[in-house]
């Protein structure tokens, strides 16, 4: 549950490369995408622009003091939502108690979150942001409501979810009305753990399209979500998912998935 080791880490001044990210061979620089740079840094009109280099944004907060169960090997704690070089940082390291840890869980993780009133609509929702690598663990971006929060409310749920077993494929996933059973993984030709990218969906009525660093990778179609949902992005261990995600490897621990920024530019299908 504490940041003892993530301290130390700032202290030595390795938190800006990220921790858990890999090293640049000698003479080689990981670098941004370009697309990072031609996306406008500005909120639209009824929608937002979360700039990290400014922290927490007033609309949203890190969640604390419960696990989601399942397949979930993680407690949440908002101490592990760190800001530092202009980024967000989730952080993951090994459960060391006792605060209010749920016993039996293993891991301490992060998430943020947008208030349960402030809940989006269809449009375009678009993240730059470098996942952790580790076996064992999901680093995510992704809209959801659901009965836990407001009751009465279906569970619909649009993901971007970065196995940390293999960062060089993303998967996409979608919810509606608790029933997934829709993943696509997409090879995106490079590793997503080295440098900063953008990833996005464009939620329609009548679609879900999927893009990395402005190019479209995939569609859905069909029964899709309907419901406005919050914006979250975690990072978590699982347990009883080896199949899906390999058995934790927690021996290069603490790991941290970074953020710079996430956009939402509403459709005009958008509920105002």
């Amino acid at each position: 549950m504490k940041m003892k080791k993530i301290a130390s880490v700032v202290a030595a001044g390795v938190m800006a490369m990220g921790i858990g990210a890999s090293v640049a061979p000698a003479g080689v620089a990981f670098a941004d995408s370009p697309y990072c740079a031609t996306v406008e840094k500005a909120a639209p009109e009824n929608g937002f622009f979360f700039d990290f280099a400014k922290k927490m944004p007033k609309e949203a907060q890190a969640s604390h003091g419960w696990c989601n169960g399942a397949m979930f090997d993680t407690n949440w704690y908002k101490d592990n939502v760190t800001f530092n070089s202009k980024r967000m940082q989730l952080n993951l390291d090994v459960e060391d108690g006792p605060g209010w840890a749920i016993p039996g869980i293993n891991y301490s993780g992060a998430e943020f979150r947008t208030f349960t009133q402030n809940r989006y609509h269809y449009g375009l929702y678009e993240v730059c942001m470098k996942p952790a690598k580790s076996d064992g663990i999901v680093s995510s971006f992704f809209t959801y409501t659901g009965p836990y929060d407001e009751p009465k409310t279906q569970w619909d749920e649009i993901d971007i979810e970065f196995l940390g077993k293999d960062t060089t494929k993303a998967q996409f996933n979608y919810f509606v009305d608790s029933q997934g059973g829709h993943e696509y993984l997409c090879d995106l030709g490079f590793d997503a753990s080295e440098d900063f990218h953008v990833y996005a969906f464009d939620w329609e009525p009548d679609a879900i399209t999927w893009y990395v660093d402005g190019k479209e990778v995939h569609k859905a179609v069909g029964n899709l979500p309907v419901t406005p949902s919050m914006v979250m992005a975690n990072l978590w261990a699982g347990k009883g998912v080896d199949a899906w995600l390999n058995p934790v490897d927690d021996s290069d621990f603490p790991v941290q998935a970074e953020y710079k920024w996430m956009k939402y530019t509403p459709s005009e299908k958008a509920d105002k």
